[in-house]
């Protein structure tokens, strides 16, 4: 309460009541860690927050599942609005054709490691054509073309790995559900998803919520349908019974195989007439495509 005017001490400074940070995280780009350092363990009712520049919450522990969830859903939530500024951002500056679709931190299992160093953060995006894959965020233009790994969006194929739920209050807090009970994960952690880049390579992806999971399955197939969209048809130079020819797919049309010189369609072919296919892994492709005239199966 005020002091009253004939209080002695009425002209002595007041105290305010305000905040002090200990610590202060920007959320800008930031990401979150639910799992014990090198391992698959979740920890129980706690997580941890690093921005961008690498500086950490340190470990955050609640008392319930609840109020971690609470708070791990809040933060979530405000990174990716956070996030989806940036793309705004970023998007100005790029013509229709070349805009981020999205972009966000994932976890990558490491190739060849045994079980006590599985995964490394990385930041993904979907930009354009392509499909990049970073160490840090791009935060300039210039950051674009250095990607640990850039792929064509026509190349790459998504799929996600169906959910393994445990008895722990962490998965059954998040919020997605669109996938059934099941084992298909190659090790313990939720909320997967790889992609194929060629020759039977993949990158195998962890999220920490079932909503992320979500939105990037979303966006996956909105990024590929546009730039089947925008590309049209890919046309390869190859041999065929000895010739040197032109292959082309037209995602609306078919397969077609042309001289190269006298432009002369030698064979043509829609998708649905494709019964099979199959590769040596290095230069040689085989298509079973069924004539619609004698029903037979022709094998290019």
């Amino acid at each position: 309460a005020p002091s009253s005017p004939s209080s002695p001490i009425a002209n002595e400074p007041k105290y305010e009541k305000r905040w002090l940070d200990t610590l202060s995280v920007p959320l800008s780009m930031a990401r979150i860690s639910r799992y014990k350092a090198g391992t698959d363990k979740l920890r129980s009712n706690a997580f941890e927050v690093l921005a961008l520049d690498g500086v950490s919450t340190g470990i955050l522990q609640f008392y319930t599942a609840q109020e971690s969830a609470d708070w791990l859903r809040a933060i979530s939530t405000n990174i990716s609005d956070l996030t989806l500024q940036n793309m705004k951002m970023a998007n100005k500056c790029c013509s229709p054709s070349d805009q981020v679709i999205h972009m966000g931190w994932v976890n990558e299992r490491l190739e060849g490691t045994d079980s006590s160093q599985l995964y490394k953060f990385r930041f993904l995006a979907l930009k354009g054509s392509s499909f990049y894959i970073f160490s840090t965020p791009p935060v300039s233009t210039l950051d674009w073309v250095r990607a640990e790994k850039i792929y064509n969006l026509c190349e790459v194929l998504f799929k996600i790995h169906k959910l393994w739920l445990a008895d722990d209050c962490w998965l059954q807090a998040n919020m997605y559900l669109g996938i059934h009970q099941d084992f298909d994960l190659e090790d313990q952690r939720p909320y997967c998803f790889s992609v194929m880049v060629g020759h039977g390579k993949s990158h195998y992806f962890n999220v920490e919520l079932g909503n992320e999971l979500a939105v990037w399955e979303k966006s996956f197939q909105r990024a590929i349908f546009l730039e089947v969209q925008r590309t049209g048809s890919k046309t390869y130079v190859c041999s065929w019974q000895g010739d040197t020819l032109c292959f082309t797919v037209d995602f609306a049309l078919g397969f077609t195989c042309f001289d190269s010189k006298t432009k002369n369609v030698l064979w043509r072919f829609k998708f649905s007439q494709l019964k099979g296919s199959s590769d040596d892994g290095k230069t040689k492709v085989k298509l079973l495509f069924q004539n619609l005239d004698t029903k037979q199966i022709e094998t290019k």
